[in-house]
């Protein structure tokens, strides 16, 4: 396992990711993350602090200079709740109360929940895009509709990455003139 290659690897994934979701100040992009998986190992089997650090570190820069508000899933064991800033949503959200762990959270949540300003948990969220890092299943937190993003590269460590942003639905049917800045 190479920290440094993680990291450049993380780096091209989002940058490439938000060039192509075209998100804007505001938006939410939500990760999944197995550091497991990262490391060649089963889900949930080998959790890795060093390896979150070395994504989030990757990916939160990136996010927080474009004003793109990151959202990190935790793992099952809490229900694959949220952990955001506090500002990124209304002040009516409901909050849930935990505090991601390395074996209840996972690694990924628990460096996010270190590293914010202001972390809250929450139940779910709809985000505008996002990356699954080893099958952890973000579907669940985006908005409808997602749309399938391919990638230059398609693993950070031994982990499969599946990206995706969201578009407006279509209505209308066949008559129907759509907007091409929101396809």
């Amino acid at each position: 396992m190479n920290i440094l290659e993680i990291k450049e690897q993380s780096a091209v994934a989002i940058n490439e990711l938000l060039e192509k979701a075209k998100l804007k100040s505001g938006d939410i992009f939500v990760v999944g993350c197995s550091t497991s998986e990262i490391t060649g190992e089963k889900i949930g089997t080998n959790s890795a602090p060093e390896v979150a650090e070395a994504v989030f570190d990757s990916i939160y820069g990136v996010l927080k200079e474009k004003g793109v508000y990151l959202a990190v899933q935790c793992c099952e064991h809490l229900n694959r709740a949220i952990v955001i800033e506090k500002d990124a949503l209304s002040n009516d959200t409901e909050i849930v109360n935990a505090v991601p762990q390395k074996k209840a959270g996972g690694s990924l949540a628990t460096i996010a929940y270190q590293k914010f300003n202001n972390p809250i948990l929450v139940e779910e969220i709809k985000a505008d895009a996002g990356i699954d890092i080893g099958g952890t299943l973000i579907g669940m937190h985006l908005k409808r509709v997602a749309v399938p993003v391919r990638l230059s590269i398609n693993k950070i460590g031994e982990a499969n990455i599946v990206c995706a942003r969201v578009r407006p639905k279509y209505i209308g049917g066949s008559r129907a003139v759509y907007d091409e800045n929101l396809m």
